[in-house]
């Protein structure tokens, strides 16, 4: 196999737990997940990335970890996930696994040791700390809100930075590493394609632990420790212990990673295959995100990443959508303008860039945020930290469930949506969490026969990528963006040799003529019926969005 084969491919995420259910508890299932192979060797993805299935209490979703060699039972057994390797195998799609290990569940044995006896070799596998007033060690902020420390009954304290019962690592000690690494292992043995790995900039600690003050004497965030000073150590042994000894594709959530560091996380040498760029990630905080000058600030911010990213020799993969954001069509789109073209849009944007794409279940639909009426609907549980941590403050919580409400991850989280009848298809019963409301108009059957829907325009958006005679283009070529486009225009071309690929997308909802230097060999792509072509000019409707072969 070519040594760096995940550049030429299309990877899809599952949200298990809101994938399809099968065993009829209105929970996802492996079985389920196997169900729609078809539909992904359909769509035209060659790898799928499985979030956390191990064995969990589900406080954070499952990435709080109680038993890292079994899988959870609500989504099968281990022999179902073997199974679903292996016919995934046959049908040409690869399985990443999630790699979690900054952190563990507090239910995992060697954290219910570490509580029971101070003096265990599994103490050491956690960062405990004790202090004379009885008070938290340091003013750390978790990532989850209130104290990053959380008190055991024999008066320690040890460190967390997400919640509390997501206890971290100790990373400085080298038995608990060799254990993880024997891990990591175990599954690459079963004939995974590789990981995604969680929150891996967080395994280095300052050691020092002090506290840092802050101007008006709140916690101190934690995420700002993120990549600190030594992590590479770590980083470079997992790395050669596991996965790299192996032609395996890895791709970190690495936020907080700057350029300068970009080449030792994802160059040709680097610590991992990719991370994923979150540089031009949403337009939140634009008061209105159909705006000239927001356009504008999101082409230049994606332009100026992918061009930094490319002198840099790096590799990065590309997403629109994920298990822990809101919908794109939602981050991206004002309400007046979502709709299936738009979406089309969205799609063809990030697609063609450098780096690896990504699909999130039901985006291929152009699935929106859902509907939320009060707190009791959010399942997540940083939604309810931030709730109760609002309430105790006496803040606004009117104002929080508003903001929840678009940007919630549980937007990302609802059951796709396969068909019309009840509970969309995911499930025969009700759900873990509620449908989204709009499955009757936005769901898989409707479309597929469809060849103006959003799943259909996916399928030329993956076939595309993937073409023979493109893909190269796509993954090797010269990445040449349009800076001085017309407004609302993002257009660039890539290049390798002979052959240029244009991608032009009007994103506004007024029409607009462009113009074209080179003369146009071919249509390859178009979310809209037509294209009005003129010497050197193309006149675009609304959120049209093409790709063009140029001479």
């Amino acid at each position: 196999m070519k040594q760096d084969w995940w550049k030429e491919a299309v990877v899809y995420q599952v949200y298990p737990q809101s994938f399809c259910d099968t065993n009829h508890d209105g929970i996802g299932d492996f079985n389920g997940i196997r169900s729609k192979l078809d539909y992904l060797k359909e769509l035209g993805v060659n790898l799928i990335w499985i979030n956390p299935c191990y064995q969990s209490p589900m406080v954070d979703n499952g990435y709080d970890i109680s038993d890292y060699y079994q899988v959870n039972p609500m989504f099968g057994t281990n022999e179902d996930l073997d199974a679903l390797i292996q016919e995934a195998k046959e049908k040409g799609i690869g399985v990443l696994l999630d790699l979690v290990v900054n952190d563990c569940s507090d239910e995992h044995p060697w954290f219910q040791k570490a509580v029971q006896d101070p003096e265990s070799e599994e103490a050491d596998y956690f960062i405990f700390k004790t202090t004379e007033d009885g008070q938290p060690p340091n003013n750390w902020r978790s990532n989850f809100g209130g104290p990053a420390w959380t008190q055991v009954p024999d008066g320690r304290w040890y460190l967390h930075t997400f919640d509390k019962r997501q206890p971290d690592f100790n990373w400085e000690n080298p038995d608990l590493r060799e254990k993880l690494y024997n891990m990591v292992n175990w599954w690459l043995d079963k004939g995974i394609a590789g990981f995604r790995v969680d929150a891996i900039t967080f395994i280095k600690k300052d050691l020092t632990f002090a506290s840092v003050p802050t101007p008006d004497g709140s916690l101190y965030q934690i995420e700002n420790y993120q990549n600190y000073p030594g992590i590479g150590e770590f980083l470079t042994e997992l790395r050669d212990r596991t996965y790299g000894k192996r032609n395996a594709m890895t791709v970190a959530e690495a936020v907080g990673v700057s350029m300068d560091y970009f080449p030792d996380y994802a160059g040709e040498n680097g610590y991992f295959s990719m991370i994923f760029d979150f540089n031009w990630y949403d337009m939140k905080g634009e008061a209105d995100k159909s705006s000239k000058e927001a356009v504008h600030r999101w082409r230049q911010k994606m332009f100026d990443s992918q061009e930094q990213i490319s002198s840099l020799g790096c590799w990065s993969g590309g997403v629109l959508e994920s298990h822990d954001e809101p919908r794109g069509i939602n981050k991206f789109l004002e309400p007046k303008d979502q709709s299936r073209t738009s979406a089309a849009c969205l799609g063809t944007i990030y697609f063609f860039l450098p780096g690896t794409p990504f699909i999130y279940q039901g985006q291929e639909l152009g699935m929106t945020n859902s509907v939320w009426n009060s707190i009791e609907d959010f399942k997540d549980v940083m939604v309810h930290n931030r709730y109760r941590e609002c309430v105790e403050n006496g803040g606004d919580t009117e104002a929080l469930l508003q903001e929840l409400r678009e940007y919630s991850r549980d937007n990302g989280r609802t059951p796709i949506q396969w068909d019309n009848s009840e509970y969309a298809g995911f499930s025969d019963t009700e759900p873990w969490i509620p449908v989204n409301p709009n499955y009757p108009q936005i769901n898989a059957a409707a479309q597929q026969g469809d060849p103006s829907s959003v799943l259909s325009y996916y399928k030329k958006l993956v076939a595309l990528r993937r073409d023979p005679k493109w893909k190269e283009v796509f993954s090797e070529g010269k990445f040449i963006p349009q800076r001085e486009a017309e407004d609302y225009l993002i257009a660039y071309r890539r290049v390798l040799e002979d052959k240029t690929a244009g991608i032009f997308c009007n994103f506004t909802g007024k029409a607009q003529t462009v113009r074209v230097s080179e003369e146009v060999e071919e249509i390859l792509l178009n979310n809209c019926d037509n294209l009005e072509q003129e010497a050197g000019t193309l006149t675009m409707a609304p959120y049209q969005a093409v790709v063009l072969s140029l001479k």
